[in-house]
């Protein structure tokens, strides 16, 4: 059974950025998702929002708290990860987070510039990181990483 979530919805706040004391990232995401249906009784329309907490880790977090801000409309695909703890005058709290594993900016109303980081560990690759253009029409299979397929 999987449990992959995908989310459309808009950036209440800046990511919040920190670090564990080890030293790895984290971006905290919270997004909220408006539904909207006409009511079928009365005709009119009627809207609902609901409000979700987001994480990513390492390079992703970095990435997503240099690129995306509060309003920004985000696509986000993710796990669902349920996380309990006991407050401390011992009443026990629950909370449903989605663990991001993909996320960006959503582009049926904007539009988004894309600047390709570098990838560690990439052998060659990683040597000849430096930032390439495209041409435009087709493109010969070399003008790509190794592990990189042409969109």
């Amino acid at each position: 059974m999987s449990n992959t979530v995908t989310l459309v919805g808009n950036l209440v706040d800046d990511p919040e950025l920190r670090f564990t004391p080890s030293g790895v990232a984290m971006a905290k995401l919270r997004v909220a998702v408006n539904r909207r249906w006409r009511d079928r009784q009365t005709g009119d329309w009627q809207e609902d929002t609901s409000f979700f907490t987001a994480t990513c880790w390492r390079e992703q977090a970095e990435a997503v708290a240099e690129s995306l801000q509060k309003g920004t409309r985000v696509i986000i695909t993710g796990r669902l990860e349920q996380r309990t703890w006991e407050t401390e005058q011992g009443e026990r709290r629950s909370v449903v987070e989605i663990q991001i594993d993909e996320i960006g900016p959503s582009l049926r109303w904007a539009t988004a510039s894309v600047t390709k980081t570098a990838r560690a560990g990439g052998g060659d690759w990683e040597a000849d990181s430096a930032p390439r253009s495209v041409p435009p029409g087709p493109v010969a299979r070399d003008d790509y990483g190794p592990d990189e397929a042409p969109f």
